[in-house]
């Protein structure tokens, strides 16, 4: 009997132990995870079996990166194989800082490139307040975008550049404003995804949580839409490595005069040298300092059990 061939795919959606895959003419069919673990998530190459009315996932393909939050009770995959994250607040309601640190963290250790996008410049004084705020993240290198989806026009002038040719994961808290800015860069996909979820809900299968969507025909540009913003934990992270995915901390490492300083009370340290050294380019600010200390707490506090 002839063994059959598997093929290649890509999973675009996620429903538990069920994915949707996309194989190599563009079709998109019901695959499920051999085995009892499931372990793939939207964004992974794989290959699969075609079975009577679905598919069977028998591999999935090295993956380059894989953006994901871990807590005391799961892990939380978001998405694989990424190029950038795409974190987008808002001037109102205001933002967690400690949480944008936090999802900036995943993204470095990760090796994935993060943007920051700020919401409704159209709030003229919440607005500036919250520019002001992100100086430091500027200062650190990073993209950070103002933007006004009130005007999808200009929000696809703003962010096209930036997304072309990329595969990016878009998280961003409650109100502000994820759904438009999926829903501007590529019109109708919420409703598109509504359908297919209802559909899929009326079987075995349960509403999807992340979704894959192409930007363009050619399939070079691709958004992955994923909810669970509001908490994000990082006990993958040891805290001995924790300045290492901090810009601002990572170029005064080196000054410190003990080379397992934790930067939060030893003599001689280039972190806290850098804290107190007041509003220059290079300083750290206070903010992200206490986010520093109060995620280390958090770390070791975890390793004692």
């Amino acid at each position: 009997m002839t063994q059959k061939q598997s093929s290649p795919g890509l999973i675009v959606a996620n429903y538990g132990r069920h994915f949707l895959v996309e194989n190599a003419a563009g079709e998109r069919l019901i695959c499920h995870s051999r085995g009892k673990k499931s372990q793939g998530v939207v964004g992974d190459r794989v290959l699969w079996l075609a079975s009577q009315d679905e598919g069977t996932i028998e591999k999935i393909e090295p993956r380059r990166n894989l953006f994901y939050r871990q807590d005391d009770v799961r892990t939380k995959m978001f998405a694989a194989n990424l190029d950038l994250v795409l974190i987008l607040i808002a001037a109102e309601p205001e933002f967690s800082s400690s949480q944008l640190s936090r999802a900036l963290i995943a993204a470095e250790e990760q090796h994935i490139t993060p943007i920051i996008a700020l919401n409704k410049s159209d709030l003229a004084e919440p607005f500036a307040r919250a520019w002001k705020w992100l100086a430091p993240y500027r200062h650190m290198g990073y993209d950070v975008v103002q933007l006004s989806l009130v005007d999808v026009a200009a929000g696809r002038v703003a962010l096209t550049p930036l997304l072309t040719g990329k595969t990016t994961l878009v998280l961003g808290p409650s109100g502000a404003g994820k759904s438009t800015l999926i829903n501007c860069l590529i019109p109708g996909a919420l409703v598109q995804t509504g359908v297919l979820s209802q559909a899929l809900s009326s079987g075995k299968h349960t509403t999807t949580s992340t979704t894959w969507y192409w930007v363009d025909s050619d399939k070079t540009t691709a958004l992955i839409d994923s909810p669970g913003f509001q908490e994000f934990g990082l006990n993958h992270i040891e805290p001995a490595q924790l300045a290492a995915y901090m810009p601002d901390f990572k170029p005064h490492v080196k000054n410190c005069k003990f080379y397992n300083c934790s930067h939060l009370h030893e003599p001689g340290c280039g972190v806290i040298a850098a804290v107190n050294a007041g509003d220059t380019p290079d300083s750290i600010s206070e903010n992200r300092y206490q986010i520093y200390g109060d995620l280390y707490a958090e770390l070791k506090q975890k390793r004692r059990y």
